[in-house]
């Protein structure tokens, strides 16, 4: 996802965890962090803590290194390369643990909260945050007779299990854990920004072969005509792509 355009809903997702918070966090943990769009948004609500992004990939560690140096943070955010799906590396306590599109991506999510809960101080935060269904541009009707078609995209996509996860509350209450808040958090970006553009091209590229056969021909044909640049009607030549996200997030206390 573009960084700049999802920038906006992370940020109130950290927002809406802050609000549970019995005090600033001096210790916060950022488990997969991917290209570090959560951690940026944790070091800049929470100036006073120190922020570890761990992730298995070098690649997205050295994308977070060089986003928190861009961003004048690289004194406070450092970086662990580790795979959270076996053993886990010496970790500090943390007061807050944010784990954003990590949990339906185990098989087994237990061993991962069991050891998001022991890094965890007693009565600190484990934030879980999870895609709310696929990102969303086009108007309700995009023309060409085609009505509702970003609807019936999603949902043949969920169908396939796109974006699919269960609700984590009984997960983490199994895992010791005291959920006190599940919340939504809904975002839509200004229309026809240049990110909104590139997203939107590369979002549809990607869903495009996982339809086929799962849409009306007359869907797939204007899918087609939207990814075409030479069609007057592509997404590139838009004007009214509008890019809307959400996010859940369980908010859970270690007690």
């Amino acid at each position: 996802m573009d960084a700049a355009l999802a920038a906006p809903t992370v940020e109130r997702v950290v927002d809406e965890v802050a609000r549970h918070l019995a005090a600033e966090p001096a210790a916060v943990l950022d488990l997969g962090c991917g290209p570090g769009g959560g951690t940026l948004a944790l070091t800049r609500r929470f100036p006073s803590a120190s922020v570890t992004a761990v992730d298995r990939s070098p690649v997205m560690l050295e994308r977070v290194r060089t986003a928190a140096r861009a961003a004048g943070l690289g004194g406070r955010v450092r970086t662990v390369p580790a795979d959270l799906s076996g053993a886990w590396p010496s970790l500090d306590r943390a007061d807050l643990v944010w784990a954003a599109s990590v949990l339906h991506e185990l098989a087994d999510p237990q061993p991962f909260l069991g050891g998001a809960r022991a890094v965890l101080r007693p009565g600190g935060l484990l934030a879980v945050v999870e895609l709310d269904g696929l990102p969303g541009f086009l108007p309700a009707d995009p023309g060409a007779g085609r009505s509702g078609l970003e609807d019936r995209c999603h949902a043949a996509l969920a169908a396939a299990g796109w974006s699919a996860h269960p609700d984590w509350r009984p997960v983490l209450e199994r895992a010791g854990l005291e959920v006190l808040a599940v919340r939504t958090v809904d975002t839509v970006a200004p229309p026809a920004g240049a990110g909104t553009t590139r997203y939107a091209r590369a979002w549809f590229a990607r869903m495009r072969p996982a339809l086929e056969g799962r849409l009306a021909a007359g869907d797939l044909a204007v899918l087609d005509a939207l990814l075409d640049p030479e069609d007057p009607a592509a997404l590139r030549h838009r004007r009214d792509l509008a890019f809307r996200s959400g996010r859940t997030v369980w908010i859970a206390r270690r007690p």
